[in-house]
């Protein structure tokens, strides 16, 4: 397990994910998302519920940070929420299980920190916890947590989104937890993937400016825009 966590080093996680509404939401398409990925470097793949996880593994060759995503909400917990949605992805074979870590109020009563433990003790598999402060990152670690990540950050009641990355949470968790520390959110660029890296991230994670043709597009449009404005 320690092996596959130090494949991650220094590498980029490519997260291959597709929200209802988008064109290439399909098992069938993030397999393929997943394998250009690979081919272009990728030290592994996150992926979101039972039908692409299952596809992407049988093309790829890569470790898999399983999710498993409810409705999204800034309220509720909504990434692999309860464990009943993390041995569905842990069944599959993922090396690695992500679950929402923040404080928020589960559905079912429970708190991250019993869920962390009891994936640990039961399913046997790596379990990284999506935060989105420093303090849920302690909490996380001490719960068993073998990776924290900052995916979180920004996307709460509680918590206020920077402009680009969270680069402060990334170093102040990497400053002082034991476990390593993935960086994600909103890394769009070379030089956000290069800041994730100086601030102390163990890998970094990428998703719509590599896998959301729309977003990348729209991005391009629009920055071009306020580049020539500005001649």
């Amino acid at each position: 397990m320690d092996n596959v966590i130090e494949k991650l080093k220094g590498g980029l996680i490519v997260s291959c994910q597709a929200r209802p509404g988008n064109p290439l939401r399909g098992a069938s398409h993030m397999a393929a998302m997943a394998k250009a990925a690979a081919l272009g470097g990728a030290k592994a793949i996150r992926a979101d519920g039972p039908d692409d996880i299952a596809a992407i593994k049988s093309v790829v060759d890569l470790p898999i940070i399983g999710i498993y995503k409810t409705q999204p909400s800034p309220e509720i917990p909504y990434i692999t929420p309860d464990f009943e949605h993390a041995k569905a992805i842990a069944d599959l074979g993922v090396e690695i299980v992500a679950v929402d870590a923040t404080k928020r109020p589960r559905p079912d009563g429970t708190n991250p920190w019993d869920l962390i433990a009891r994936i640990k003790k039961e399913l046997g598999v790596l379990v990284m916890a999506d935060i989105a402060t420093y303090e849920e990152g302690v909490l996380a670690e001490k719960a068993g947590a073998d990776i924290v990540a900052t995916t979180l950050s920004g996307y709460t009641t509680y918590t206020t989104q920077t402009k680009g990355p969270d680069l402060e949470l990334v170093k102040k968790l990497s400053d002082t937890l034991r476990v390593p520390v993935i960086a994600e959110g909103r890394y769009v660029s070379p030089q956000d993937l290069a800041d994730g890296f100086e601030a102390g991230a163990h890998a970094v994670v990428i998703g719509k400016a590599i896998t959301n043709v729309t977003f990348i597009t729209e991005t391009l449009i629009k920055e071009a825009r306020e580049c020539l404005q500005k001649k």
